[in-house]
């Protein structure tokens, strides 16, 4: 596929966002912004939260996984499960009771502004990694399969700086008015090619193979590649370090994150949440089943053709869509990966600007602010993070990084593990604690769990660190608040105070 026929698809694509952007953001207020007037639908909002919490790290890297540990990602998969249960029936019900717009002002209402202000720091800094990571893979790809094959005026060439920032660019269009009101249709309509992409992939691969159903499912079945659970205590791979990790990830990196919960707090009521959350649960087995699934036949054709694997298996699957498997494999693959690249990190620019306005400026308590003023600097802190995560990009270039899943993953076990112990200490433990040291108390875990991940084949006779770390995060942030507590209990242990926010209007009827 000529890289012309591909940046014509991507541009189609983003008419279609643009003309939903439109619609969306007519009349936007700073509350269609924050939380789409508490008026969004919740199966809309479900589907759309496929999108955004795959993104394109799953789109390729978890089908190139597949070759070096099989379908261990599913353990973790299966461990969401859990932890989305968790969020259903435990956080959701409370950020409902308090009416919160961001989720950290939990922390201030039971700690006080240190807590609020560190628990916005941390998910503006792992949002900001996470989202950088997963952009980074995207437009590498399209870097490598469109503009370095592609030559304009005859004699210059597209720089990845460009390109990345031609990416954030467009994002930075449809998401700048309307902000969650018009994410949730987005990334509704983003979900949908997301998912075409993989079904028809998978289609297209077996048609290539010459497989009906029953063959389909035989190979993928009989593949030395489709193993799913593993046993070894010592290794990362161990079922229950994935299965209790991917609980405690699904927990901090979507009950605990701004990101993911911003949308959920947009629904009419508590009940349409949950079940949104619930129905969110089930449908991402089966979505990241079909990614392996898929990695599995990509194998299998590149061993049965004798196409020779890439030096980074994130590059397989692109590289037999782009070169191998024809063109109607080629337009699904680039519709795929354009709307995993834009749903997860759409969504990035408006909850970072949330947070910042709420937890890091305090907006919402200001009485020196009108609503125009308000606007305006939401405007401004909304391009800023835009730059933040150009550079961000660019940094990584500049360093490099290996395969991308397994650095995001790695990065949440650091950085969500504060905000875990943060939000597990103040549901469990009915004690105040000495608020300005909580920067601190936050800030060692995740050192000495990088101190222990790095020696911990040497320390502990070989043993090997998997996703469990982030509970050994959270256990060691809670060890720290347990030492800074104060005698006095709080009045509103575990449910916490009403947080300082302004009230919102009503929800549309």
């Amino acid at each position: 596929m000529s890289p012309v026929a591909i940046l014509s698809c991507i541009a189609a694509y983003f008419c279609f966002l643009l003309a939903i952007a439109w619609f969306t953001s007519r009349n936007a207020t700073n509350d269609s912004y924050f939380l789409g007037n508490k008026a969004s639908p919740w199966y809309a909002v479900a589907f759309g939260m496929i999108g955004d919490s795959l993104s394109g790290v799953t789109f390729i890297s978890v089908p190139g996984s597949v070759g070096k540990s099989a379908f261990s990602y599913l353990q973790i998969v299966f461990g969401y499960v859990l932890g989305y249960a968790v969020i259903a029936f435990v956080l959701l019900p409370l950020y409902y009771r308090l009416n919160l717009t961001s989720i950290y002002s939990y922390l201030h209402g039971r700690f006080g502004s240190w807590s609020q202000r560190t628990g916005s720091a941390y998910f503006i800094l792992s949002r900001t990694l996470g989202a950088a990571a997963r952009l980074f893979l995207a437009a590498s790809v399209i870097q490598t399969f469109v503009f370095d094959q592609a030559v304009l005026f005859d004699r210059w060439r597209v720089p990845f700086w460009l390109s990345v920032a031609s990416i954030i660019g467009l994002m930075l269009a449809y998401t700048y008015k309307g902000g969650i009101k018009t994410l949730v249709w987005t990334d509704t309509f983003q979900s949908t090619f997301l998912l075409l992409g993989v079904v028809l992939s998978i289609w297209a691969i077996a048609r290539q193979l010459g497989l009906d159903w029953g063959g389909l499912f035989k190979t993928i079945g009989e593949s030395p590649n489709s193993q799913v659970l593993f046993w070894d205590a010592k290794e990362g791979t161990y079922f229950w370090k994935q299965f209790f990790g991917g609980a405690f990830i699904a927990i901090v990196m979507t009950g605990l994150d701004q990101n993911m919960m911003q949308k959920n707090l947009s629904c009419r009521s508590l009940r349409e949440a949950q079940i949104n959350m619930v129905s969110f649960s089930l449908v991402v087995v089966l979505v990241n089943l079909l990614f392996l699934a898929m990695g599995a036949l990509l194998f299998t054709y590149a061993s049965a053709k004798g196409v020779a694997l890439p030096a980074r298996t994130d590059h397989l699957f692109p590289m037999l869509a782009l070169q191998h498997l024809g063109t109607f494999a080629a337009v699904v693959f680039v519709l795929g990966l354009t709307a995993a690249t834009f749903s997860s990190a759409d969504s990035v620019l408006t909850t970072l600007t949330t947070s910042f306005l709420i937890d890091i400026l305090g907006t919402e308590q200001r009485k020196d602010l009108d609503e125009a003023r308000k606007t305006t600097l939401r405007h401004r802190i909304h391009v800023g993070f835009a730059v933040v995560l150009l550079l961000t990009i660019m940094a990584f270039q500049a360093v490099g990084t290996p395969s991308v899943i397994s650095a995001v993953l790695k990065l949440a076990n650091y950085t969500y593990g504060p905000l875990l112990g943060l939000f597990v200490f103040g549901l469990v433990c009915a004690r105040r604690v000495r608020d300005g040291w909580v920067p601190l108390v936050c800030g060692v875990p995740p050192i000495a769990c990088y101190l222990l991940d790095t020696n911990s084949k040497r320390w502990f006779d070989g043993y090997s660190f998997g996703n469990e770390l982030l509970i050994l995060n959270g256990l060691l942030t809670v060890a720290g608040l347990v030492l800074i507590r104060r005698p006095e209990l709080s009045p509103h242990a575990g449910g916490g105070e009403r947080p300082p926010e302004a009230p919102r209007p009503a929800p549309n009827p």
